[in-house]
């Protein structure tokens, strides 16, 4: 079911293993590597066709300023916090309480409800734009921040829900069941006895939630027009120019757009790691 160990493997395959992991790891990143080359490149080299070529020169600083000095990235940056960090913290709270109530309380209708959660993850979100649309519009929400936000919490919440409510499920009962022959109140048992168990299942799924809610580009383009709520991710669309696809403003954009991700992810790595691999071992 699992791939054998590479200390498992044979001879040739461990004798393989380090040559060809650097060789598919390149490949893996020539994308990357190509966006990050693109960046750097002078506008004369695009014009002439040089797309994979080395670059005549380095062009990075004169770029990078120009993504700043011709384009609001900077508001549209500031749009992808506003939207991310509420979606983020609006959907782990939600999750937080409803895996809560679904992995320690049992009632009628519990399983089905759980399964309501899971079930919104196989819904092909491209399905939803229409009503989702026409929704934001009745509402007063499209082309707002809020509607972004509201409809992010609203779809990220059931992945959420799930994830919670299987962390929570592997975590020792007879915690709770301690608690409650004390006289402790449920809102306090969650509070100081399951949410500080909780704190690596919650970063792990802020840094995945940050990641999709910030990389989002369909509904950025379905649920807003103007540039007062444009996320950077349908925002960099405007560094191309009328006539000529600005590829190397649109590279060095779409790297620093990049960077708020990578980040986090740097920042929360060892929280996130553990959040990932907790009860993944016995013993």
């Amino acid at each position: 079911m699992f791939p054998t160990p590479i200390q498992k493997a044979p001879p040739w395959v461990r004798m393989a293993y380090p040559l060809l992991l650097p060789i598919a790891l390149i490949v893996w990143l020539l994308p990357l590597i190509g966006v990050a080359v693109t960046s750097v490149r002078p506008v004369a080299d695009l014009a002439a066709g040089n797309y994979f070529g080395l670059p005549s020169g380095f062009a990075g600083v004169e770029n990078y300023t120009a993504v700043f000095r011709d384009s609001p990235i900077g508001l549209y940056i500031l749009n992808s916090f506003k939207v991310t960090v509420p979606t983020v913290i609006g959907a782990v709270a939600l999750s937080c309480l409803s895996g809560f109530a679904l992995a320690v309380y049992r009632f009628r209708g519990g399983t089905v409800l759980f399964f309501l959660f899971v079930a919104g993850n196989f819904i092909p979100f491209q399905i939803l734009m229409v009503p989702v649309r026409d929704l934001t519009l009745s509402m007063g929400l499209y082309d707002t921040v809020t509607g972004l936000v509201l409809f992010h919490v609203a779809f990220q919440t059931g992945f959420c829900t799930l994830f919670m409510r299987n962390f929570i499920v592997g975590l020792p009962f007879a915690l709770i069941e301690a608690a409650r022959v004390e006289g402790v109140s449920e809102w306090r048992i969650f509070r100081f006895v399951v949410l500080p168990l909780m704190r690596p299942a919650i970063a792990a799924l802020s840094v995945l939630i940050f990641t999709f809610v910030w990389n989002d580009y369909f509904w950025a383009t379905v649920l807003v027009q103007g540039q007062q709520a444009m996320p950077v991710t349908a925002g960099l669309y405007s560094l191309n120019g009328q006539w000529v696809a600005a590829w190397h403003l649109v590279s060095a954009g779409s790297l620093v757009a990049a960077l708020p991700p990578v980040a986090m992810f740097f920042l929360m790595q060892r929280h996130f790691i553990a959040g990932l691999t907790l009860g993944a071992t016995k013993g």
